[in-house]
């Protein structure tokens, strides 16, 4: 099994690192990933020039871009040999409910899935991971049984991981994402040249952790594996949208 790696912290995160040994248990493990952190890239793709893609080792390459231009480029050129699956993480920090719309973790997951593999993208449910291993063990025995035991190729699994021994896991849940409120307001600073700039807000506090979320799952020790799809259409409203829209005829 040949299995491509990404992420949206960088080549040289620890997460990465720890998965890609993983990942070699099971088969050809390759990763390509952004040379720097591009956390919260979302599913963004460099149109504007030229992506540069630098080999570091025999397994390991860089690019100058997105998650979403990683995978895409690794998939469509990057890679002599065609991949089996797409594995991105281990995420510093968690991707559960409406981060997934930002996170560049779960869109290289999204992308692989787009271009045609089995996909899962995987993260520590802490700011400050300490058990890599713990999450690179859950994401080995997923691949693992997802090789064996496929699921429907619309899916993508979103798995968050609490930051615990392995052995103090209380197993792992299907879920569905939760809510967050929305999020804090941009702070508004002066840069030493007198210019007004602002940083981003930090994320809402939960809104929406009840039982069958991911949040709740992982607050309760378990493991939360969400799975996604690229459809965004809110089928239920298609219908009530189009009588709506009659009033305009």
């Amino acid at each position: 099994m040949r299995i491509l790696i990404a992420n949206d912290d960088g080549y040289l995160s620890p997460g990465i690192r720890a998965l890609h040994e993983s990942m070699k248990t099971l088969g050809i493990a390759t990763i390509v990933a952004p040379d720097r952190n591009r956390s919260g890239a979302s599913n963004s793709l460099t149109l504007s020039h030229p992506v540069h893609a630098r080999r570091h080792e025999a397994d390991i390459y860089s690019l100058e871009g997105t998650p979403t231009d990683c995978v895409n480029i690794a998939l469509s050129g990057l890679l002599d040999e065609s991949q089996d699956m797409v594995v991105s993480g281990i995420n510093d920090g968690p991707n559960m409910g409406d981060d997934v719309l930002y996170s560049g973790t779960v869109a290289a997951a999204i992308e692989g899935r787009h271009l045609g593999h089995p996909a899962l993208a995987i993260s520590m449910a802490s700011h400050e991971p300490q058990h890599y291993a713990t999450a690179a063990r859950v994401a080995r025995n997923l691949v693992a049984h997802l090789k064996e035991v496929p699921l429907p190729m619309d899916t993508i699994l979103n798995i968050n991981v609490p930051d615990l021994p392995f052995d103090e896991l209380a197993g792992l849940r299907a879920t569905r994402l939760g809510t967050r409120h929305p999020s804090k307001q941009s702070i508004k600073q002066l840069s030493p040249r007198g210019e007004t700039v602002f940083w981003i807000g930090a994320a809402g506090d939960v809104a929406d952790d009840g039982p069958g979320t991911d949040f709740g799952a992982v607050r309760d020790g378990y493991v939360s594996v969400t799975p996604l799809q690229i459809d965004l259409t809110r089928l239920d409203s298609v219908s009530p949208v189009g009588m709506w829209l009659e009033s305009l005829l």
